[in-house]
């Protein structure tokens, strides 16, 4: 157990200074003011419009950096210091999850696979761990039947998770590159402007990177645990 408690540690400490620059980043770009004087909610709705997305509403959520797209409800849920705000980084945030209802809109398949995981994920995430730990308490190392197919089972639900994070990747950069053209190509944001949104939109997509590699590296150690004590 000791190796496990060494890597969550050492993941915990890469995603947390992640997490750190992507906030710093967040609060730097903020301070870089849109010469357009568009708020964050003005921009979403701006590129709805131009993609012919008419049933998509753009709503303020609470909280900072709880930015999301919800597909069942078809909103895209702005946070308080993007909704209102007239910045680089509140435009590049709008224009990425508006991003992710154009996916919707389009079809884009990473998108549709990640929503046909989402309820299996939800349901398996939170027990994985245990369910393997049961397995190896009950023997799987040793090779004893039920705990075997008991830790292997565990390692299935945790392989929802791995593959959901990893799917997650090419639909979080796609965002991201949709709303960066779109800014361009419609002269949303100056040139120094467009710079800071691409800087705060990169250190957010590392965060998904370091999640989807944590995620993976959890998934080898303990499929090492179960399998490596096996002749």
């Amino acid at each position: 157990m000791m190796g496990y408690y060494i890597l969550m540690g050492a993941i915990g400490l890469v995603s947390w200074l992640v997490s750190s620059r992507l906030k710093s980043k967040f609060k730097h770009y903020s301070k870089v003011h849109l010469q357009n004087g568009m708020s964050g909610a003005e921009i979403a709705q701006k590129m709805l419009d131009d993609h012919g997305i008419r049933d998509v509403k753009v709503i303020s959520t609470p909280g900072m950096l709880t930015d999301h797209y919800n597909p069942k409800n078809k909103t895209v849920n702005l946070s308080e210091g993007v909704y209102s705000q007239r910045n680089a980084a509140a435009a590049a945030v709008a224009a990425h999850e508006v991003g992710h209802a154009v996916q919707h809109a389009q079809a884009y398949e990473w998108l549709g696979m990640r929503s046909k995981l989402v309820p299996i994920v939800s349901v398996t995430s939170g027990m994985s761990t245990w369910v393997v730990f049961g397995g190896l308490a009950l023997g799987a190392a040793a090779g004893i039947g039920i705990g075997y197919w008991v830790a292997v089972a565990g390692l299935v639900m945790m392989g929802f998770a791995t593959l959901f994070s990893f799917v997650t990747l090419p639909v979080e950069y796609d965002a991201s590159k949709r709303a960066l053209v779109w800014l361009k190509q419609k002269n949303i944001v100056t040139q120094q402007e467009y710079k800071g949104s691409e800087d705060a939109l990169k250190w957010a997509a590392r965060t998904y990177l370091v999640a989807a590699i944590g995620s993976l590296a959890t998934l080898v150690y303990w499929g090492l645990q179960v399998f490596g004590g096996r002749d």
